[in-house]
């Protein structure tokens, strides 16, 4: 019989590798070193953090998983941007040679399965795109997206998804549109490269040795771009662009140098390739979905940091935290909220009041549950936080009740505890009551800082 302490006992050397080495990056001693030496720990910080998180998290587990949906969705998924293309008269033309340049890490195994990929799209186009073939096809490349934006939720430690709606209306316009752009992007620099008076200026050197090397990185470039896009875009909640951009480069680099080993891997391979026959294709393909799903996922994770900085230590640890801290969150955020609301501003997220209040996103998301439970907050697409009622009706009592009553959510509700405990916290809330009873969210609003008040 498996015993999960297994795994556990496997894990406490890495924590305690872990432990010891966070004390050592994040010792206070730093901040009295030189800029130059900071700045290249606040880096190892960076390459440390996206390690630990590959080696003691899910993200493993997530990239086997996307291995699979992508196995049952891929050919839907390429029947549909091909039927996209298709009115363009550059399906074919465009679209195989960037399957194939996708799968050049395979080898000659790479063109077999670009070659049986492009006969079973070309099979579902002729007898599938209409009627109930046409949904289906539509289901399996939405439920393919909805699993890629899952996990990304799950590197930005964002726990609500698109809304049914945007996710069929924004998910279809990647899938029709963005093969389309980038097909465009790649014909235009073809025709540029075929001018005559650019292949003029390509005799001149340095400009034609140049023009050789980007040549040789535009690929890098596409798939970097299209990493970057995809960290901008899927995850629901608001990513910088230059957080999408590191991430993009992280995972172009990272695939651009997995894809040369993997390549030497299965050069190196025909043994084995001999063993399995035909199967061999298959195989060698499922590793090198694995090895790009699990890219994607690290790329996402630099976006995330860079971003979020302030959780680079901590990662996905469970935090632990008081009762005094957590209603100090649960007021502050209520309170955040309340002045966005009464300026008409921009609505914040949960990451954003972390962002303001200084504390890790994670520790606001059962807060937040518990004060939209008790009908004090609403959230909207992207985590957007706004008062499920008019502020100057939220009094600090009723969110002070929302993060420490009992909740239908806790699966331990209460004891029988002694008289002397129940008379205790009876006295304890009475005297709170006068403090808290008037006073809304509005109220604390307007209330002078207690410095400014001593001031005047």
């Amino acid at each position: 019989m498996y015993n999960s302490g297994h795994r556990h006992d496997r894990l406490l050397p890495l924590n305690d590798l872990s432990q010891k080495i966070e004390s050592l990056l994040w010792t206070p001693r730093i901040y009295s070193l030189h800029p130059l030496l900071r700045w290249t720990i606040r880096v190892v910080r960076f390459f440390y953090a996206i390690l630990r998180d590959v080696l003691t998290t899910t993200l493993t587990l997530r990239a086997m998983g996307l291995v699979y949906i992508t196995i049952m969705s891929i050919v839907p998924l390429l029947a549909l941007a091909f039927s996209a293309l298709k009115g363009f008269g550059i399906h074919r033309s465009r679209v195989e040679p960037a399957l194939l340049n996708l799968l050049e890490p395979m080898g000659d195994k790479g063109k077999e399965l670009t070659a049986q990929l492009i006969g079973f799209v070309d099979n579902v186009q002729g007898g599938l795109l209409a009627g109930a073939g046409l949904v289906l096809l539509i289901y399996t490349t939405v439920s393919m997206i909805k699993k890629v934006e899952d996990s990304l939720n799950h590197v930005w430690r964002v726990d609500s998804s698109r809304s049914f709606l945007q996710r069929f209306g924004e998910y279809l316009s990647v899938v029709l549109v963005g093969p389309l752009l980038m097909v465009t992007a790649v014909g235009l620099i073809a025709t540029a490269s075929s001018n005559v008076l650019v292949e003029r200026v390509l005799t001149i050197q340095p400009f034609g040795a140049t023009a050789v090397l980007l040549g040789k990185l535009m690929p890098y470039f596409l798939v970097s771009l299209g990493f970057s896009l995809a960290y901008w875009f899927i995850p629901n909640t608001r990513v910088k662009f230059s957080a999408a951009l590191v991430g993009g480069l992280t995972g172009g680099v990272l695939w651009a140098t997995s894809g040369k080993f993997f390549a030497a891997f299965v050069a190196t391979s025909t043994r084995n390739v001999d063993i399995y026959a035909s199967f061999a294709v298959i195989i060698i393909a499922l590793m090198w979905l694995y090895i790009s799903w699990l890219v994607l996922l690290i790329g996402a994770q630099a976006s995330f940091y860079f971003q979020h900085p302030e959780y680079k230590r901590v990662g996905y640890r469970n935090l632990r935290v008081g009762n005094e801290l957590i209603e100090q969150m649960a007021v502050s955020m209520m309170m955040l909220v309340a002045e966005n609301f009464r300026q008409s501003a921009q609505r914040l997220s949960t990451n954003g009041v972390a962002e303001k209040i200084g504390v890790p996103g994670m520790l606001l998301s059962d807060i937040r549950d518990r004060l939209c439970k008790a009908g004090l907050l609403e959230t909207g697409s992207e985590d957007r936080l706004m008062p499920a009622r008019d502020p100057s009706r939220i009094m600090l009592s009723d969110v002070l009740a929302a993060v420490r009553g009992g909740h239908d959510t806790d699966v331990y509700q209460g004891g029988n505890w002694p008289e002397q405990v129940n008379s205790i916290f009876a006295r304890i809330n009475s005297a709170a009551q006068p403090v808290l009873q008037n006073c809304s969210l509005y109220d604390l609003l307007d209330t002078a800082p207690a410095n400014e008040a001593a001031a005047r």
